[in-house]
């Protein structure tokens, strides 16, 4: 599948396009890659623009007392919206950075209301999408909060297991809230169980 496609297939979950609406999108959306170790967003930047990831891994992270602790990754068919950014212009507090070379496509509230516009219909399946994404991030956040640290990497494993090959070991331990060695151990007592 082409890049360009993953827009398609994840537009095609809310709504039908017809083969020329489908044609049209993938002529208007602006593209870009970026390299791994690139930076979407630093903090205390504004954000101006909004992404989705086509290919690729989107790490979103916060320094808390000059430590890195990781919130959410970004992969294949998700949008990545910086809070606060790009409609209420307030710096951000957060960083994204490309785990991977990623390619998304890019957009700005400008270039949203155009595409509007010229797609009036998609206007409610973006409403639809940004649902679907806040109850996945409220779940998240409530499975999060009530699970141990052991709970939350079976979680990851159930849920997102292409994370446990592409992101780093110490990265996956700050998005579950652990030390590097405590994931090792809880790697170790589940491949046991298993066992």
């Amino acid at each position: 599948m082409k890049p360009e496609e993953e827009i398609l297939r994840y537009i095609a979950q809310f709504t039908t396009l017809s083969q020329g609406e489908a044609e049209d999108i993938v002529k208007t959306i602006k593209v870009k890659a970026f390299k791994k170790g690139a930076f979407l967003l630093k903090e205390g930047q504004v954000a101006k623009l909004c992404y989705f990831v086509l290919k690729g891994c989107v790490r979103q992270y916060f320094l808390v007392d000059g430590e890195e602790r990781t919130t959410n990754f970004y992969t294949e068919g998700q949008p990545v919206t910086p809070y606060g950014g790009t409609f209420r212009q307030e710096p951000s507090k957060y960083y994204l950075s490309c785990l991977e070379d990623t390619i998304v496509t890019v957009g700005s509230p400008e270039q949203e209301a155009l595409f509007f516009a010229k797609f009036p219909r998609l206007e409610s399946v973006s409403r639809l999408a940004i649902e679907e994404e806040l109850g996945k991030s409220q779940d998240q956040l409530s499975t999060f909060i009530l699970s141990s640290p052991e709970e939350r990497y079976r979680q990851l494993l159930a849920t997102r297991p292409d994370l446990l090959e592409r992101v780093p070991q110490y990265h996956l331990a700050s998005y579950l809230g652990v030390k590097p060695e405590s994931l090792s151990r809880i790697r170790k007592r589940i491949t046991i169980k298993a066992d």
